[in-house]
C-alpha cells in the first residue's frame, strides 16, 4: 500500500485533547524546507517525469543516467537549482537522496507510522524512522520508565522513571528532525485507530493481540502494513505482512544496468555482442530495450526485449531478427526493471505454515524453526504465567521448555525432531531483557522494512526472520547468582550476561576512532552497555571533523545548533547525557603517523578494545596496523546505502584487516573523459577537474608567483618540463588576457569559455577525426564506445546554456574579488548582458594534438623547446606583473559539495550537461550531479544501526575474553534484499619453522639494547641467518658489504641513528627493524617485525 497525499502544509498547532477517547497527544511542528528560490527560474514542464518508478530510474540516485542512451535536445534538465525538489531539504537528506531517489522521499514524506512499544527496540526504530523523515511518527505505550528499561533505550534518563514511556520520548525524538510530527497514544490501542496509518509496527504485544491486529490491517482496504518485532535477551524475531497483494517497485535500488553494443547478428534468436569497456550484469530472463542502434533500427521501437544465455560481453535476445535491417553501429541496451507483487499471509496463518524463513547465518540453518516455536512458546508462558521467566531460574526455564514440548507435538508435519533444551535455557534466561546492541540492529531491520512499506523501494522481508547470537553469552559457566538485579541502570544486561562481564565492561578502556554515523551509534551503544563507565574504564574517541547539516539525517547525537562545532566534542557530550558515568575523552585528532605522539605506545598498550568509525581505507588500514603492532582487538564496519559489513580482528585468531584488499576502482583513461566521453560519469569526472583548474590551482599557482616571483621563476627554470610550461601558460592567461576588472569581464570570460569547452573544441575534434575517419588497422575511428559528437550553437534562450554562463561568471568573479551585481538575478537583464559578447570566429588547425592513446596519463606533450618557451614565458609574466594593481591577490576556490548557495554544483552541473548534449548523452540534474561529482557516500540511519548492533554483539565477546575463533561472526548485509550472511573470520596464516609457529600478529621483542652482533647471534639461536637488516628505507647489514662488519660490535639503535638517520622521540621506548633471513638450507623465512628496546 502506498501512501495518501499529504494535505497542504503549514504550520500545526500544538494540541492537547484530554478529552480524546484515546488520549493522543500530538506534537506538530511545522515541516522545514531548506532550499531557496534558485537565481534563475523556469517554467516546471514535468513533476518529476524523468523519474520512472516503475523503471526504477528512481533507484539509489535521482534520475536515469545511463550509459549513454538516447540524445537529450533542449533544456530538458535544468544545471542550476531544481524546481522539483521544493519538498525535500537536499542538504539535510542529500545522502539519503542518494539511495532511495526522490520519488521514495516524497512517499516517506506523505507517510504516518506507529510504533507501538517504547522500551529500546521501540526507541530504535522509531529514531530510525524520525532521521529518514517520515510525514509523521505516533508513539504507542502504557507503561511506564523503569530503570530496567536502561540498558537499551537511549531516550530515556533515570529522571524519567515513573513517567508514560511514550510521553518521555517525544521531546529527544523531535530534536532529530523537526520535520516530522510526533504523536503519542497513552491508552490501550483499538483495531479502528490502526486505520490512520500507513504502516504499524509492534514490538511488544502478545500474539493473540497481534494475530487480531494483523487480520484488520491485511483486510483493511487499503491494507495497512503490519510488523511485530520483538528482542529478547540475545534473541529476535520479525514478521512482515504488507496486504494480500503488494507491489515492489525497486526490488534492489540498483540503477538499470547497460551495455554499449558492438554488434547483433540476423538470427533467431540473435546474437547481442558488446564492448568490453565493462562487464554486462544482465540476467537470463531480464527485459531490456535498445536505442541508437544504426542499421537495425526495428529495435529502437522501445519495446521490452526478453533475452536469455547472458554472458560477461554478450547475450541472446528471444526474437527472429533474420528480416531486420543489417546492424551497422552504434546502440544502447538498457535494462527494464519490473515491478513485483507479493502475496503476504496474514499472521495467523503464517504461524501454522511459515514458509521460508530468511538466513542468516548458514551454521544455524536448522536455528529458525526452533525460534518459531521458542517465540511461541514464550508467549504462552507470559499469557499462563503473567510474567516473563525469571533470569537464572532452572524451573522457569524447564516451564518454557514443556511448553514449547507440546506445541511442538501438536505442531503435525511441522514437528521438530529436536527442540534443543539448552538453547530454550539461554532464551528463557534472557527473556524479559531488551540489550542494546539487539535493539540496535533489530531497529534498523524493521525501520528498513518500515520504508520499504511506505515507498515500495526494495524487496522486504517475506515474511518471517529469526536470529541469535548466543555465542555472546560468556564461555565459563555463570552462577544463577550472578544474574540477580541489582537496582542499577544495568539489570537487563546483568540478568543475561551476569555481574562478573557487566563490571569488565565498566572497566575497559576503548578507542572509538571517528565519531560520524558509525561514531555516534557506538558511542551510544556502549554508553547503554555502560562500558568504561566504571571507575578503571575510560573511552576515547577522536575525530578532526566539524559538524555540517547533511550530518544530521543520521549522525543523531548531533542537533542543527551544533552545526560547525567539533563533532568529538558534541558527540561525547551526548553519550555522557545518555550515561552520566561514562568516562569519555573527546579529541580533534586524525588518527596517523602524525599523531603518534598524540597516540603513543603507552596510549595503545592500555587499551582494552578498538572500534574503527572511519569512512575511509586508507585510515582504516593505519589504525589496523597499529592494532597488528600492539596486539590489540579492532573491531571494524562500514556501510553503503543499504549495504553493511563488519569484520572481527582479534589477535592471534583472526587475520588482519589489511590481509586481504578490494580491487581498485576502474579508472576511465584520460583520452576519453577529456575527448571522447560516452556516460555521464566520463563528463562529471571532466567537469569535476575544469572547475578544480579554472578556479582553484590556477589561481592559486597564481598568488604562488605573486607572492614570490623570483623563488616560483626558478623553480619554473628549473623543472623545465610541459608542465611546467603548461602552468605558466595558464598563469600568465589568468593575468595577461583573461584578468577580470569588471564583472561584464567575467560575463565575457564565462561566454568564451562556452564556446571554447562545447562548440571549439568540438569542431576542432570533428575536424581532426571527420564521422567517416578510420583508424590505421582501416577500422571506424568512431565505433563504439566512442560516440561522435556534434557543437552546440549558444542561445541566451537556453536556461541550460545561460545557466552555465552565471555560474561561471559569479565564480570568476569571486576568484578575482569582484562584487557581484544585483541585476544578475534578472534572467532578462542578464541574457541582454551575455548576447553584447562578441565571440570570434572558430579556424580550425591542422597540426591540433589530440590524445587518443588510452595508456596517456598526461595531456602535456614535451618539446625540445620547453625550456626557451618557459623563458619567454616567464619575460611575458614579468611585463605582465608591473601592470597589476598593487597587493594584487586572487581567490582560490576549493569545491564544496554540499553548499547549495555558493553555485559550486551549479558551474559543475552546467559544464557536464553541455558537454553530455555534445556526445547525446543523457543528461543529471544538479543533485544527482552531486551524487557523482562530490563522490558522495550513499548513507542511511538503518545500516548504521544495524551495524552497529552486530559489533557489539561481538564486543561482549572481546571484553569476556576466551572465545574461540568460531565464536566471532563477520557480517555482510543487504537491507534492501534483505539477504544477510555471517560467517566465523579468516584465521591468520601461520609461518612454521623448526619448533616455532607464527603469525602476522607475532612481534619479536629483543631487550637489553644489543649491538649487531649480538642480534645476529640471537637469530643464529633460533636457526635463523640474518643477511639484511633495515630500518625504513637504509640498510644497516647486508652481509655481502664487507664494510658493514665494521659495524658489528655498534647497539643497533645507534647505528639507526648514524645511518639511517632516525631521529627517535622521547616517548619511544624502542626501534622497529626488518630483518630478512634463511633457514640452514637457505630457504628464505618470513619472519616477525623485530623490536629493539634500548630503554
Amino acid at each position: 500500500m502506498l501512501p495518501r497525499k499529504r494535505a497542504g502544509e503549514g504550520v500545526v498547532l500544538e494540541e492537547e485533547d484530554d478529552s480524546s477517547a484515546a488520549s493522543a497527544s500530538f506534537h506538530k511542528k511545522p515541516r522545514i524546507s531548506g532550499l531557496g528560490s534558485a537565481v534563475l527560474t523556469a517554467t516546471n514542464t514535468s513533476d518529476d517525469s524523468h523519474i520512472a518508478v516503475q523503471g526504477s530510474s528512481d533507484s539509489g540516485g535521482v534520475c536515469d543516467s545511463g550509459g549513454g542512451g538516447g540524445g537529450v535536445t533542449g533544456s530538458s534538465i535544468m544545471a542550476l537549482g531544481d524546481s522539483n525538489s521544493t519538498d525535500i531539504d537536499e542538504d539535510l537528506h542529500s545522502r539519503q537522496l542518494a539511495v532511495y531517489g526522490r520519488e521514495t522521499m516524497r512517499r516517506l514524506f506523505a507517510s504516518s507510522v506507529l510504533v507501538s512499544g517504547m522500551q529500546g527496540l521501540g526507541a530504535e526504530i522509531a529514531k530510525n524512522l524520525v532521521l529518514a523523515g517520515v510525514k509523521s511518527v505516533t508513539l504507542h505505550d502504557v507503561g511506564t520508565v523503569e530503570l530496567w528499561d536502561m540498558s537499551s533505550n537511549f531516550i530515556f534518563s533515570e529522571n524519567d522513571v515513573g513517567k508514560n514511556r511514550a510521553l518521555a520520548s517525544v521531546q529527544k525524538l523531535q530534536e532529530l528532525n523537526n520535520a516530522v510530527v510526533i504523536n503519542t497514544i497513552t491508552t490501550e490501542l483499538t483495531k479502528e485507530q490502526l486505520s490512520d496509518f500507513q504502516a504499524v509496527v509492534f514490538t511488544d504485544i502478545s500474539l493473540e493481540k497481534a494475530i487480531d491486529f494483523n487480520d484488520y490491517c491485511h483486510s483493511h482496504e487499503p491494507p495497512i502494513s503490519f510488523i511485530k518485532a520483538e528482542v529478547r535477551g540475545l534473541f529476535g524475531s520479525v514478521f512482515c505482512d504488507f496486504g494480500p497483494a503488494f507491489t515492489v517497485f525497486d526490488v534492489d535500488g540498483v540503477e538499470p544496468h547497460t551495455g554499449i553494443i558492438a554488434s547483433i547478428s540476423n538470427d533467431n534468436p540473435a546474437l547481442v555482442s558488446c564492448v568490453d569497456d565493462e562487464r554486462l550484469e544482465f540476467q537470463d530472463g531480464n527485459l531490456v530495450v535498445f536505442s541508437e542502434v544504426h542499421g537495425m533500427s526495428e529495435l529502437n521501437d522501445g519495446k521490452p526485449r526478453k533475452i536469455k544465455s547472458a554472458r560477461p560481453y554478450s547475450f541472446m535476445l528471444e526474437e527472429d531478427t533474420t528480416n531486420y535491417a543489417t546492424y551497422e553501429k552504434g546502440g544502447i541496451v538498457t535494462q527494464v526493471k519490473e515491478p513485483k507483487v507479493l502475496n503476504f499471509k496474514p499472521l495467523r496463518e503464517a504461524l501454522k505454515d511459515p514458509g521460508d524463513f530468511l538466513l542468516s547465518d548458514f551454521a544455524k540453518f536448522d536455528r529458525p524453526p526452533l525460534l518459531h516455536l521458542a517465540f511461541q512458546a514464550l508467549d504462552k508462558f507470559i499469557t499462563e504465567f503473567g510474567r516473563y521467566p525469571v533470569a537464572g531460574s532452572e524451573e522457569d526455564a524447564q516451564r518454557l521448555i514443556s511448553i514449547a514440548t507440546t506445541i511442538n507435538e501438536n505442531s503435525g508435519d511441522g514437528k521438530l525432531e529436536d527442540i534443543n533444551p539448552k538453547l530454550l535455557r539461554h532464551f528463557a534466561f534472557g527473556a524479559k531483557a531488551v540489550l542494546n546492541p539487539m535493539a540496535a540492529m533489530f531497529g534498523g531491520i524493521v525501520g528498513q522494512e518500515v520504508v520499504k512499506a511506505c515507498s515500495g523501494k526494495f524487496h522486504p522481508l517475506f515474511q518471517f526472520f529469526y536470529f541469535d547470537s548466543v555465542e555472546s553469552l560468556p564461555v565459563e559457566p555463570v552462577d544463577s547468582s550472578d544474574f540477580r538485579p541489582q537496582n542499577c541502570r544495568y539489570d537487563a544486561q546483568i540478568s543475561v550476561f551476569g555481574s562478573k562481564l557487566q563490571k569488565k565492561l565498566e572497566d575497559a578502556k576503548v578507542f572509538i576512532v571517528g565519531s560520524g554515523a558509525l561514531g555516534c551509534e557506538f558511542l551510544k551503544n556502549v554508553a547503554l552497555m555502560g562500558v568504561s563507565c566504571g571507575d578503571q574504564g575510560k573511552l576515547t574517541v577522536t575525530d578532526d571533523d566539524v559538524i555540517e547539516k547533511s550530518n544530521l539525517s543520521r549522525q543523531f547525537l548531533f542537533r542543527d545548533w551544533n552545526i560547525g562545532q567539533a563533532k568529538s566534542t558534541v558527540a561525547a557530550s551526548a553519550a555522557t547525557s545518555i550515561n552520566p558515568r561514562l568516562n569519555v575523552e573527546a579529541l580533534q585528532n586524525r588518527v596517523g603517523p602524525e599523531t603518534e605522539n598524540v597516540f603513543d605506545d603507552t596510549f595503545w598498550e592500555n587499551l582494552s578494545v578498538v572500534i574503527n568509525a572511519l569512512d575511509n581505507v586508507n585510515a582504516r588500514l593505519y589504525v589496523d596496523q597499529r592494532c597488528l603492532y600492539f596486539q590489540k582487538p579492532l573491531l571494524e564496519s562500514g556501510t553503503l546505502g543499504a549495504l553493511c559489513n563488519t569484520q572481527m580482528v582479534i589477535p592471534h585468531l583472526t587475520e588482519n584487516y589489511g590481509a586481504s584488499r578490494d580491487p581498485p576502482e576502474k579508472q576511465a583513461p584520460m583520452c576519453t573523459v577529456h575527448s571522447f566521453p560516452h556516460n555521464i560519469d566520463h563528463c562529471l569526472t571532466w567537469a569535476r577537474s575544469e572547475f578544480e583548474g579554472l578556479l582553484e590551482k590556477t589561481p592559486a599557482e597564481v598568488n604562488a608567483y605573486l607572492s614570490s616571483t623570483l623563488e616560483y621563476t626558478n623553480a619554473m627554470t628549473n623543472a623545465g618540463d610541459a608542465q611546467a610550461r603548461d602552468t605558466l601558460e595558464r598563469v600568465l592567461e589568468c593575468l595577461e588576457k583573461e584578468r577580470c576588472e569588471t564583472f561584464e569581464d567575467c560575463i565575457n570570460w564565462a561566454r568564451l569559455k562556452f564556446e571554447d569547452y562545447f562548440a571549439n573544441r568540438v569542431k576542432q575534434l570533428i575536424y581532426t577525426f571527420p564521422e567517416d575517419a578510420a583508424t590505421s588497422t582501416g577500422a571506424p575511428f568512431w565505433s563504439a564506445p566512442k560516440r561522435f559528437p556534434r557543437p552546440l550553437q549558444f542561445s541566451a534562450s537556453d536556461i541550460g546554456h545561460l545557466h552555465f554562463v552565471m555560474a561561471a561568471s559569479i565564480l570568476r568573479a569571486e576568484t578575482f574579488g569582484i562584487p557581484i551585481p544585483d541585476w544578475v538575478k534578472h534572467p532578462k537583464k542578464f541574457a541582454e548582458a551575455v548576447d553584447k559578447v562578441m565571440v570570434p570566429d572558430f579556424q580550425p588547425k591542422n597540426d591540433a594534438k589530440i590524445v587518443t592513446d588510452e595508456k596517456a596519463t598526461s595531456l602535456s606533450s614535451a618539446s625540445i623547446d620547453d625550456s626557451a618557451v618557459i623563458n619567454e614565458l616567464i619575460k611575458k609574466l614579468e611585463q605582465c606583473y608591473k601592470n597589476l594593481p598593487p597587493g594584487f591577490k586572487m581567490k582560490p576556490i576549493q569545491f564544496e559539495k554540499d553548499d547549495d548557495t555558493n553555485f559550486h554544483m551549479d558551474l559543475i552541473a552546467g559544464l557536464a550537461n553541455m558537454r553530455a548534449r555534445n556526445y547525446s548523452i543523457p543528461e543529471v540534474d544538479k543533485l544527482k550531479a552531486k551524487f557523482i561529482a562530490g563522490r558522495i557516500i550513499p548513507a542511511i540511519a538503518t545500516s548504521t544501526a544495524m551495524a552497529t548492533g552486530l559489533v557489539c554483539l561481538d564486543l561482549y565477546k572481546v571484553l569476556a575474553g576466551g572465545h574461540k575463533l568460531e565464536d566471532y561472526r563477520n557480517t555482510f548485509a543487504n537491507l534492501a534484499s534483505p539477504f544477510f550472511s555471517m560467517a566465523e573470520p579468516v584465521p591468520p596464516k601461520v609461518i612454521n619453522h623448526r619448533d616455532m609457529s607464527w603469525t602476522v600478529w607475532d612481534r619479536w621483542v629483543v631487550k637489553d639494547n644489543p649491538t649487531l652482533r649480538e642480534l645476529l647471534q640471537w637469530l643464529k639461536h633460533k636457526g635463523l641467518n640474518a643477511y639484511s637488516i633495515s630500518c625504513g628505507s637504509s640498510l644497516l647489514y647486508n652481509s655481502m658489504f664487507p664494510r658493514h662488519k665494521d659495524r658489528m660490535d655498534k647497539k643497533v639503535v645507534d647505528l639507526a641513528r648514524e645511518v639511517a638517520k632516525v631521529e627517535i622521540p622521547p616517548y619511544r621506548r624502542h626501534l622497529d627493524v626488518v630483518v630478512a633471513c634463511e633457514d640452514d638450507e637457505d630457504n628464505d623465512i618470513d619472519i616477525p617485525q623485530l623490536s629493539i628496546y634500548f630503554r
